[in-house]
């Protein structure tokens, strides 16, 4: 797996072209050619972090092997940590509703309608709430494009 996956719309994608001596990472006080601040370079040897790091992975199939037999043993708490790394959680999704719905109507009419298809028993309480607060967000979309374009309308009068 040496090549790298690149969808589709990243195709042909390149990074932006930087003037010369513009800095974009790093320490910005440091410039090519300057003085190391540590002369001395990193100490030899592993870090803390990778010497714990190999220390773990060493006695890794030890512990996966201990937790598998305590949980054959039924301790529910090694079972459960397994499963819990092999079987994903399940999600809660809703289910696809269908009731009469007018989209091109006032945001009035529409949550009335919600609310009756709620009532009526077609859609559950929790997805039309879902429901009315998703035609809120969109109701609140269309008021910013419409002030958007007042305002521009208003400023080429002006102009």
């Amino acid at each position: 797996m040496s090549d790298k996956y690149i969808p589709p719309w990243g195709e042909g994608w390149k990074p932006p072209e930087v003037p010369d001596g513009l800095v974009t990472a790093g320490n910005p006080n440091w410039v090519k050619g300057m003085k190391s601040p540590n002369p001395a370079g990193r100490p030899p040897g592993l870090s803390p972090q990778s010497k714990l790091l190999a220390r773990m992975l060493e006695n890794a199939d030890g512990i996966l092997d201990a937790i598998i037999a305590k949980a054959m043993e039924g301790d529910s708490s090694s079972a459960s940590l397994i499963l819990a790394r092999i079987v994903p959680a399940l999600k809660s999704q809703a289910q696809t509703v269908q009731f009469a719905f007018d989209a091109t109507a006032p945001v009035s009419e529409q949550a009335e309608a919600i609310l009756t298809a709620i009532s009526a028993g077609h859609v559950s309480p929790d997805v039309g709430r879902q429901i009315l607060e998703a035609v809120n967000a969109l109701s609140q979309i269309r008021a910013s494009e419409q002030l958007e374009a007042r305002i521009a309308a208003l400023e080429e009068k002006h102009a």
